[in-house]
């Protein structure tokens, strides 16, 4: 892990003192629910709220205008060992109405009654219209310098640590939806500044589906599922959507980000982020840059295969979610740094011919590049989902001094949306005030009362001018670091509905961004195009689109047509002569491994202290090792964390093979759920027949030793590549470290399309 990450040192106490408790190391497996220790008799003792866990956090306890209360995080949490009212009036039952007799009719009186289903009543609040579905985690951002020249933002300025709590989210599904469907990733961060809160509403694509917000709604309502029927959840692959999108041709670069790999991403862990927007930056001498916002993970940029993603959305909805989660409790903290591309603040707005006002399209990195300027790391998980995930506002307006928005259509729209929507979602104006969105500097803006208003405002005079308050709250100027609208100049022009020239360019960028991709990544893009449009019911939706795709390269379009059983139409325009850029692909290096998960096969038989050494070696690599055996409980002295028939491949970033398990006693005799097929004939239990086999059409690693050879051998994956073999635990790992730094046995995966 890097050395700058703060938690390095807890991270290193805490598998110290577990080792010293035990060399089940069991404490390190991340996902226990709680911190209490259950016993299996109803406790009877009364005794205080357990703590939270190590790795959870909560909103600074700040009073609702942004003071520090110095009350600890647990102050906002439930008090006192007994049941009580909402009003604090101890209760002696919660499992009985009050009733006229044992047989009698309830009585209208009972007011716990009452108050409990009110309130359960009331417990859900809208979801987000738009990214409903998400996770979120506390943690700091740290200024490396050098964005002072361009910028006056304080949290910026070299050595400054700035809290945040950051929102990954998908765009399309509802809350219920699943984490692995390919969709557009929202990452929004929150940063609680000493000059007003900075909100950075981010993607994980760099570019938009539409250049004015006026389009939303429609955008929208022909993403999300069909209005008759509800169907289909959480994904693209409908009639409504490619009906959009291939008429509103400006959506076309968009759609190939989300068609191909960086759609389904492996985790939030490793994801970039984009501002997507370009913004204006104004340093101390009131000097003005163009800019765009980076999120670069240091765990690099990796992605799940289609069939992975598929299984997971049935096997681990939640899979992105619990890989946060856990990586936190592990003490893998995952880690993105902040990079700006800069740009020269002309008249014209554009750059190398691009314009910077239109949110479909980017700036090559080879023509600007990023320059990193801080490092976010996230350390502390929610300590209440609600109060903090759902109930976190973000709004691109949220800014402090020395960033400005610029004039892009679909900024300007975002700016009037955000707050619009927080009204209706969280129940009035003062949105503000609920924790895990109170600012972390001083508050005084004149507004009283409204839905749910926390804040005891003194004085009586909330208006300027005013002296009966002694003139609070007073205007502040340069010196006291006000924000800075940017005085650009408006152009004089007829008001119009009408977008510039240099918005008509749809296919260029998608062009670009197609050539860029490796031979397999192409692939990967074909064969999602393929089952999208495959899922349309009506074929003139997919041959509108095939023109779309002949516009961007006849390679790509020729492939989609192919696997639709279509003739591949011929491009209506001259394909644009664009340069790859090499940095839009996920391929080529090697990054850390930090919080991958290794499976370890193992039976009763197998070598424990062989094991326990590689156990180790997996911890040390700051990877986390999940022991999957015939049964639960313990093999040995060494727990089991899945059996073979709860633990599936697409869990895992690498599996080790350490033993040749015979059919377990609830090994299927026939096809069913886990197997999907008849045992193969063979000493070995048909489950860890088929996870080696899954590993392998996914391009995991896999690596075996001793008896686990034979399995492989087996399986029909032995000596092929990505899979290692040999006598010594701890050296078949070291190859399987070594492969899982390149994310996927690459070479195992075909690619048709050059």
């Amino acid at each position: 892990m890097d050395a700058r990450n703060p938690a390095k040192v807890v991270k290193e106490a805490v598998e110290s003192a577990a080792e010293k408790v035990t060399d089940t190391l069991t404490s390190e497996v991340p996902g226990k629910p709680g911190s209490a220790e259950p016993t299996v008799p109803e406790p009877t003792t009364p005794q205080d709220p357990p703590p939270p866990k190590p790795e959870q956090g909560s909103p600074q306890t700040r009073t609702p205008t942004g003071a520090r209360t110095g009350a600890p995080a647990a102050a906002d949490g439930q008090q006192g060992a007994y049941l009580t009212t909402a009003h604090g009036a101890r209760l002696r039952d919660t499992d009985h109405s009050l009733k006229a007799g044992p047989r009698g009719p309830v009585l209208l009186q009972d007011h716990h009654l009452r108050e409990k289903l009110t309130h359960f009543d009331h417990e859900r609040i809208p979801e987000r219209v738009v990214h409903a579905r998400g996770a979120g985690a506390h943690g700091v951002f740290t200024a490396y310098g050098g964005a002072e020249a361009v910028t006056r933002a304080g949290f910026l300025r070299k050595g400054r640590t700035t809290d945040v709590f950051v929102r990954f989210s998908t765009v399309l599904g509802s809350r219920g939806s699943a984490d692995t469907v390919r969709d557009t990733r929202g990452f929004a961060t929150k940063f609680y500044t000493d000059e007003g809160t900075f909100d950075l509403v981010a993607n994980n694509m760099p570019v938009f589906f539409i250049q004015d917000a006026i389009k939303f709604p429609d955008i929208v309502h022909a993403a999300k599922p069909r209005p008759d029927r509800e169907i289909p959840q959480a994904q693209a692959a409908h009639d409504t959507f490619w009906d959009f999108v291939s008429l509103h041709t400006e959506a076309q670069h968009h759609v190939i980000w989300n068609m191909s790999d960086r759609g389904v991403p492996r985790s939030y862990r490793t994801m970039e982020g984009f501002g997507v927007h370009t913004f204006r930056l104004v340093n101390e001498a009131g000097e003005t840059v163009l800019a765009k916002f980076h999120w670069k993970p240091k765990l690099g940029v990796h992605s799940l295969v289609w069939e992975e993603a598929q299984m997971l959305a049935g096997i681990d909805p939640d899979f992105h979610r619990r890989d946060l989660y856990d990586a936190i409790e592990a003490g893998a903290f995952p880690e993105w740094e902040l990079g700006l591309q800069i740009f020269p603040d002309t008249p014209e707005e554009t750059f190398a011919g691009i314009d910077l006002l239109d949110p479909t399209k980017i700036v090559p990195e080879e023509l600007a590049p990023v320059q990193l300027v801080g490092s976010l790391t996230l350390n502390r998980t929610p300590t209440n989902f609600f109060a903090e995930a759902e109930q976190v506002a973000f709004h691109v307006g949220h800014l402090p001094p020395g960033i400005d928005v610029t004039n892009d259509p679909l900024l300007q729209g975002r700016l009037f949306s955000y707050v619009d929507t927080q009204l209706t979602r969280l129940g009035g104006p003062n949105f503000a005030q609920i924790p895990v969105n109170r600012p972390h500097a001083a508050v005084n803006d004149m507004r009283r009362d409204g839905f749910h208003q926390h804040a005891v405002h003194a004085g009586v005079a909330p208006y300027r001018p005013n002296s009966l308050d002694g003139g609070n709250p007073f205007p502040a100027g340069d010196a006291e670091n006000a924000f800075v609208d940017v005085p650009v100049r408006v152009a004089e022009a007829p008001k119009v509905r009408a977008s510039p020239a240099s918005f008509d360019d749809h296919f260029s960028q998608a062009r670009l961004f197609w050539l860029s991709m490796s031979p397999v990544e192409r692939e990967h893009i074909v064969r999602a195009y393929t089952f999208e449009l495959g899922r349309c019911y009506h074929q003139a939706i997919r041959e509108r689109q095939l023109q779309c795709l002949a516009n961007i390269d006849p390679v790509l379009c020729a492939q989609v047509a192919a696997g639709l059983g279509l003739p591949a139409p011929e491009p209506t325009m001259p394909l644009a002569d664009v340069t790859p850029s090499p940095a839009l692909s996920q391929l080529g290096r090697q990054w850390p491994t930090d919080g991958r998960m290794v499976g370890i096969v193992v039976d009763p038989d197998v070598d424990l202290d062989t094991v326990r050494d590689v156990r180790r070696a997996i911890f040390a690599a700051d990877m986390v090792p999940l022991l999957i055996a015939p049964h639960g409980g313990l093999i040995g002295d060494l727990p089991a964390q899945r059996s073979f028939a709860t633990g599936r491949s697409v869990e895992l970033d690498a599996l080790l093979v350490a033993a040749a398990p015979a059919p377990a006693p609830d090994a299927p005799p026939a096809p069913d759920s886990q197997v999907g097929a008849p045992p193969a004939a063979g000493p070995v239990d048909p489950r860890v027949l088929l996870m080696v086999e899954e590993c392998w059409r996914h391009a995991k690693a896999i690596g075996a030793w001793g008896s686990g050879v034979a399995v492989l051998e087996q399986a029909g994956v032995g000596g092929t590549p990505g899979v290692v073999t040999g006598d010594s635990g701890e050296d078949v790992f070291a190859g399987v470290h070594r492969l899982v730094a390149d994310h996927r046995a690459w070479d195992r995966l075909s690619a048709s399309v050059g």
